[in-house]
């Protein structure tokens, strides 16, 4: 089970306003810029960001699939993502449910494992 969707709502008004300024530069963490589906309006989104290899990125959903970022960049097909001072352009995003969290390292397994969190989003960085 996720984190609680409350939880996201109180990180949504305080703690989510400072880390998109620290996320982008912090080792296992990035922002995820993307649209609103009706909107249109750019959202910054941090997030626990894990590089795949030199070809994507694995996020961990900590809230779950059905969240509204997780929802928008599936519609758009994908995002930019901010993580450890570069910008990059992905694409393909694929949601699975991975209870052995392979891809990540050992420490971040571990604290995903505490945080009951199985959800991911895979990304392809666009060439």
């Amino acid at each position: 089970m996720p984190i609680p969707m409350r939880v996201a709502r109180w990180n949504r008004a305080g703690f989510n306003r400072v880390m998109r300024h620290v996320a982008p530069w912090a080792p296992g963490l990035g922002v995820v810029v993307h649209r609103g589906r009706a909107s249109g309006r750019e959202y910054r989104t941090p997030v626990n960001v894990f590089r795949a290899g030199d070809e994507g990125f694995i996020i961990a959903l900590t809230y779950g699939p059905g969240t509204d970022w997780v929802k928008n960049v599936l519609a758009a097909d994908g995002c930019e993502i901010r993580t450890r001072g570069r910008s990059f352009r992905a694409r393909g995003p694929r949601v699975y449910h991975d209870e052995a969290r392979r891809g990540i390292r050992s420490l971040e397994r571990h604290a995903l494992g505490l945080l009951a969190v199985s959800d991911f989003l895979s990304l392809t960085i666009e060439r």
